[in-house]
């Protein structure tokens, strides 16, 4: 147990006062969503996980279950779980068909969508097991197409199977393509209602939620608190905007879109800093939807860093269509003139941005330009079902 502690400790670095491996603190009862049985004081704990997403949530239930003696707790700015990142993507379960062979972002896709389909199945959280084609439209795309099908092979994806024309009719009877991979283990949930379940088991098992708690602050303590009985034994000390305070001995920050202020708070490095992209999907009218049965995707291009407009089914019956990539003014902000003016001079300060409007220049400008005319996007789907037209487009929705 002490070796897996150090070990979160090392990962987080040097709470600010040199304290070797995290950071906690303090008090406050009125932000507590739901508490755990747990005998220590609700105002210190031996960890501290930092986020309500899905991935805190998911940390936080990992550790009490290995480690139940442990009085755990995890901090929440928004008085809801997971409303951000969580809240807002696309649902797909993907397979681990785009990284890497022997990448660490492969194995864990691949291995990461069968456990998400057993725990769902254990849960009875719904999804559906959709499938994905990724299409080739164009000539050229096929020798791209099947290094596409070779590397998921490599990756170890279940199900995987060159398509050519009159098999992509049977999956999809109105796309059009010369060839497909055809990935049948691609499916679709809604991750908020898997985060819940994760916040839910973690809560039985005696951890405890604090929301409406921002943390503002890590910083190592210099004195016991007042009528303590533990001493320093909490020697870290998360205060948040109001003033309150939590103590801990170790604490992993799973902080989203603001990860690297997060860190820095902690005294690590804020690297890799975050840039702010906001994907704009269309909405399919629902009486259009049958045009489209499971994921449809184009061939990516390796040159450029995301994988371009497609068609994914929802959990509520919907149909997405997108996304662009636009830059956002606001790292939270879900709307397209949403701003914040520190968020905005972060972006023009981080070089590794400027180094990607650089290299990709002609590609964000078309982005840019897809956002403000519907036409635009509508031709790009068209590429893969003809029978869509503006007028079968509803609104629009963005995630991050």
């Amino acid at each position: 147990m002490v070796p897996a502690l150090r070990y979160l400790g090392s990962a987080c670095g040097r709470a600010r006062g040199g304290f070797p491996g995290a950071c906690g603190p303090a008090s406050g009862r009125p932000w507590s969503l739901c508490r755990g049985g747990r005998s220590a004081s609700t105002s210190s704990f031996d960890i501290v996980i930092v986020g309500g997403g899905i991935v805190g949530l998911a940390s936080a239930r990992t550790l009490i279950l290995r480690h139940p003696t442990l009085s755990i707790g995890v901090l929440e700015k928004e008085k809801d779980l997971a409303v951000h990142q969580t809240g807002h993507n696309s649902g797909v379960i993907h397979s681990g068909i785009y990284y890497k062979p022997e990448s660490l972002k492969a194995k864990l896709c691949v291995q990461g969508a069968a456990l998400i389909y057993e725990y769902c199945n254990q849960k009875g959280i719904s999804y559906k097991q959709c499938g994905k084609l990724i299409v080739a439209v164009e000539q050229e795309e096929i020798p791209r197409l099947q290094a596409l099908y070779e590397r998921g092979l490599q990756n170890g994806v279940q199900g995987l199977r060159l398509i050519q024309q009159e098999d992509i009719k049977k999956k999809e009877p109105y796309c059009r393509g010369l060839m497909a991979i055809d990935c049948p283990y691609t499916g679709i949930v809604d991750y908020r209602q898997v985060a819940l379940s994760f916040a839910q088991d973690f809560q039985e098992a005696g951890g405890s939620v604090l929301t409406s708690f921002e943390v503002k602050d890590i910083e190592m303590a210099k004195e016991s608190p007042s009528r303590s009985k533990d001493g320093m034994k909490y020697p870290i000390v998360i205060k948040n905007t109001k003033g309150d305070e939590i103590r801990c001995q170790y604490v992993l920050t799973c902080a989203g879109l603001y990860s690297d202020r997060i860190s820095e708070l902690s005294g690590c490095s804020p690297d890799p800093q975050i840039v702010p992209f906001r994907g704009d999907y269309l909405l399919l009218k629902p009486e259009k939807c049958y045009l489209v049965k499971g994921n449809i995707y184009p061939v990516p291009d390796s040159r450029l860093p995301f994988l371009g407009v497609h068609f994914t089914p929802r959990m509520d019956g919907n149909i997405w269509l997108g996304p662009n990539a636009v830059l956002a003014f606001k790292r939270e902000g879900y709307r397209p003139f949403d701003f914040n003016a520190r968020d905005v001079m972060d972006i023009l300060k981080n070089s590794g941005f400027i180094k990607l409007v650089f290299q990709n220049f002609s590609y964000g400008v078309n982005e840019m330009y897809k956002a403000c005319f519907l036409g635009t996007t509508v031709k790009h789907l068209q590429k893969f079902i003809p029978e869509i037209t503006i007028s079968d487009i509803l609104s629009t929705c963005s995630f991050k």
